[in-house]
């Protein structure tokens, strides 16, 4: 069984850009979504990902918490460019930063079109527990807010959070 431990933050500061070392834009798309999932019809988002020239279908437990099972499968760019064109309720877009930290890679996450202006950083564990660099630009944890989740970005996006869910973003930074 395949389970992802992984821990989600807010950023600070931007100071992070100077140690990127690569970037990609993801297009993903879900299948089985949030609103299955908020009508309690889903234990599953499924998901389909184009990041370059490589795509996957994802499967991960609609549980929250920062360790879900979480499945993966290679699929062929043109199938997902229909999947995500045809069968997805909304597409989620954005540039994926790769930031190296003492050894440690932090997905950032940099949200496009309906979620501009979002920027999350992520790190993949190998425990619940694993320690981990915290760099002065890692900002507040929100690995179990649900709001934050992509498949949850696409039926209630940043631009639409309200000045409270907004408030409370810049509150802890």
């Amino acid at each position: 069984m395949a389970i992802e431990i992984e821990r989600k933050f807010l950023l600070a500061d931007d100071s992070w850009r100077a140690g990127i070392e690569r970037s990609e834009p993801i297009a993903q798309g879900y299948l089985v979504g949030a609103q299955a999932l908020r009508a309690g019809h889903a234990r599953a988002s499924v998901r389909a990902r184009l990041a370059g020239e490589l795509a996957w279908l994802n499967i991960k437990a609609a549980t929250p918490g920062i360790a879900r099972t979480e499945f993966d499968y290679p699929i062929p760019v043109a199938d997902a460019r229909i999947l995500l064109a045809d069968l997805c309720d909304g597409v989620l877009e954005k540039i994926r930063h790769h930031v190296r930290v003492d050894g440690v890679l932090f997905e950032i996450d940099e949200f496009n079109g309906d979620n501009h202006g979002l920027i999350v950083a992520e790190v993949e564990l190998p425990a619940v527990d694993a320690p981990f660099p915290r760099p002065p630009w890692l900002g507040r944890e929100v690995s179990t807010l649900t709001r934050y989740y992509n498949v949850n970005l696409i039926a209630h996006p940043y631009r639409e959070w309200s000045p409270a869910e907004r408030a409370a973003e810049d509150a802890a930074c």
